[in-house]
């Protein structure tokens, strides 16, 4: 006769408990990590990191929005491509209407934030590890850490008149030619002083601003700048009810027929009348 052996109930429903808890960590999986999202320094705020964590660049060189960071240049910075973006593998508060895709001057596609081409820091060839942020400010302060939120960029290139002519501050003789490092806004937009302004007071722009489309405002109240900057310097100013971001007193304008990023047509438009804002834009005249 067969001996018949009976488990008792506390066994079984231990075992159905570890099976149940082996099948659920068998089914669960961890999201996707996104190919960008945002990080947080405790002293320079927000920035982009692509999917591995490795900060992003923009490059003033690029202001127009292609990428001249070329032979030499690509071997420290190379470029971030990602042919494949899509909303879903963007981290929590980045749109993807801000992101687009470019092809450099070698054929390869290069990712771009807000017009800017993005980089990745790998001095010597080596990249720059999880978490670092050596490459700000480097390269004379062309290479800035990409930020989702400035108000204030830095473009680096050959100033171009209305008039098709090169121009070079601080005298702006046409035909003059050399790169200028300069001010833009976000997206590239160059900014401009006006030469007849003084200390935080905009002469230019009428009650009514019917002449607000030749040299619009820079209407902002926010002030995020490059950390190669000195923020203090950066002001606001009441323009009948508006605000105008100023530099060093300098009320800070657009020139309307600057139609895309990059753009410099204002700078023609009479001798050092309309100079493009720079680091090195002396305070305005308290008159």
């Amino acid at each position: 006769m067969k001996k018949s052996y009976r488990i008792p109930v506390g066994i079984i429903l231990s075992i159905l408990v570890i099976s149940n808890t082996n099948c659920s960590k068998n089914n669960s999986t961890s999201p996707p990590v996104p190919d960008v999202q945002l990080e947080t320094s405790a002293t320079l705020g927000k920035y982009l990191v692509d999917k591995f964590g490795h900060t992003l660049y923009f490059f003033a060189g690029d202001v127009s929005g292609q990428s001249t960071c070329t032979g030499n240049c690509e071997l420290s910075w190379p470029i971030y491509s990602d042919s494949n973006l899509q909303a879903s593998s963007l981290g929590a508060g980045l749109s993807l209407t801000d992101f687009a895709s470019i092809s450099t001057p070698e054929g390869k596609a290069q990712l771009t934030y807000k017009g800017w081409p993005l980089y990745n820091f790998a001095p010597g060839g080596i990249q720059e590890g999880v978490g670092q942020i050596t490459g700000d400010g480097l390269d004379g302060g062309l290479f800035l850490l990409a930020k989702p939120d400035y108000t204030i960029m830095i473009g680096n290139a050959q100033l171009v008149g209305n008039d098709g002519n090169d121009y070079t501050p601080p005298a702006y003789t046409s035909g003059s030619v050399g790169i200028t490092t300069y001010f833009t806004d976000a997206r590239g937009g160059t900014l401009y002083t006006f030469a007849n302004d003084s200390a935080s007071e905009n002469k230019f722009t009428k009650s009514d601003f019917s002449n607000n489309t030749t040299f619009p405002i820079y209407d902002t109240a926010t002030i995020v700048v490059p950390s190669t900057l000195n923020k203090a310097l950066f002001t606001t100013t009441n323009v009948f009810g508006k605000t105008q971001l100023s530099y060093n007193g300098w009320p800070l304008y657009y020139f309307g027929a600057d139609a895309v990023r990059g753009n410099t047509k204002g700078v023609s438009l009479g001798p050092k009348k309309w100079p493009v804002a720079m680091a090195t834009t002396p305070p305005a005249p308290h008159q």
